[in-house]
C-alpha cells in the first residue's frame, strides 16, 4: 500500500525558541545599526508569508503578513529599505496572491520573471522567447503531460519559460514515480531543471533565486539582504548571499542560512518587529 503524503512539520520545543529568538536579535541589531542601508528585505512566498497548501490556488498572505509588508513600504525614503518577493510562481500568479505595497520588486519563475508594483499597477520585465525555445517548451508541455495522464495528484502547470509537475496531491509511490520521468525529460530538453518541495519545475531559459537575488542587490546597491525562504531553491539564493546578510531558513530541514524560524506566523512576527524598530527615531 502507498505510504499517505504529510506535510513536512515545523521545528518545535527550546530548539525553535531559540532559534527565533536568535533571529530576532539579528533583525533588531540590524535595524539599529544605520550603516547598514541601503536594506533589501526579500522573502519566498508559499510557506513563507503565507503557509503551504495542497492546492495552491488556495494559498494566501497572512493578514499580518500584510499589514507588516504595508508598515516596510511606508518608511521614509530616508531609511533606504526595499521589499522584494522572489517566488518560483509565475509573475501573473504572484501578483494576484501578492498583497504588497507599491515599489515592491515581484521576481516570478525563479528569476526568469521581474516586475514592480506600483500604483497603476504592475510594471514588468518583457519575457521573449526564441523560436527553439518556445519549440522547446511547447514539446515540454508535451511530454510532461504524458506524465500526469493517469496519475491522481500528478498535474502540469504551463509557465511563460518552463512546465512545471506538481505531485503534492499524490501518494508518495507515485509522486517518486512522477518526479523521475519529470526529471529525465528535463535532463533532456530543459535548460535548468529544479527539483523542489513536490515539484519538478523544467525551464527553457537558466535563472535561479540566487541570480536573481545577486542582480537585484547589484542593481538595488543593498549593503545588507535579508532573505526568508522554505524551499530548497531558495537554498540558492541563501548560498549566493554574504555572512554579513541575514538569510532565514522557515521550517525544517538542511539549510546553508545562518537563521532559522519555525513557521510564517513567525516570519510575519519578526517582519512586523523590523518594521517598528527601522520606524523607531535613532538619536
Amino acid at each position: 500500500m502507498s505510504e499517505p503524503r504529510t506535510a513536512t512539520s515545523a521545528p518545535t520545543g527550546p530548539g525553535a525558541d531559540e532559534d527565533r529568538s536568535t533571529t530576532l536579535a539579528a533583525l533588531s541589531a540590524l535595524a539599529a545599526d544605520t550603516t547598514r542601508r541601503p536594506l533589501l528585505v526579500a522573502l519566498d512566498f508559499d510557506g513563507v508569508l503565507a503557509p503551504l497548501q495542497d492546492d495552491p490556488s488556495a494559498s494566501r498572505i497572512l493578514p499580518r503578513g500584510v499589514t507588516a509588508l504595508e508598515a516596510l513600504g511606508a518608511l521614509p525614503d530616508e531609511a533606504r529599505v526595499r521589499i522584494a518577493l522572489v517566488s518560483g510562481r509565475a509573475m501573473a500568479d504572484l501578483h494576484a496572491l501578492a498583497q504588497v505595497p507599491p515599489g515592491t520588486f515581484l521576481v516570478g519563475s525563479h528569476g526568469a520573471e521581474r516586475a514592480r508594483v506600483t500604483t497603476f499597477g504592475l510594471d514588468r520585465d518583457v519575457v521573449q522567447l526564441s523560436d527553439e525555445q518556445a519549440d522547446r517548451l511547447a514539446a515540454l508541455g508535451a511530454q510532461t503531460a504524458s506524465v500526469a495522464r493517469g496519475r491522481d495528484g500528478v498535474w502540469v502547470e504551463t509557465k511563460p519559460t518552463a512546465v512545471v509537475v506538481h505531485t503534492r496531491l499524490a501518494e508518495r509511490d507515485v509522486a517518486e514515480t512522477a518526479e523521475r520521468e519529470a526529471l529525465a525529460i528535463g535532463a533532456e530538453l530543459g535548460s535548468g531543471v529544479l527539483h523542489g518541495k513536490d515539484v519538478v519545475e523544467i525551464s527553457v531559459l537558466h535563472a535561479s533565486k540566487g541570480e536573481a537575488i545577486t542582480a537585484l542587490r547589484t542593481e538595488l546597491g543593498a549593503e545588507v539582504v535579508v532573505y526568508a525562504g522554505d524551499d530548497v531553491t531558495d537554498e540558492h539564493a541563501f548560498a549566493a548571499l554574504g555572512p554579513e546578510d541575514v538569510t532565514v531558513k522557515v521550517g525544517a530541514g538542511d539549510t546553508v542560512a545562518r537563521f532559522r524560524l519555525a513557521t510564517p506566523d513567525d516570519v510575519v512576527e519578526a517582519l512586523d518587529l523590523l518594521a517598528t524598530d527601522l520606524g523607531a527615531p535613532r538619536g
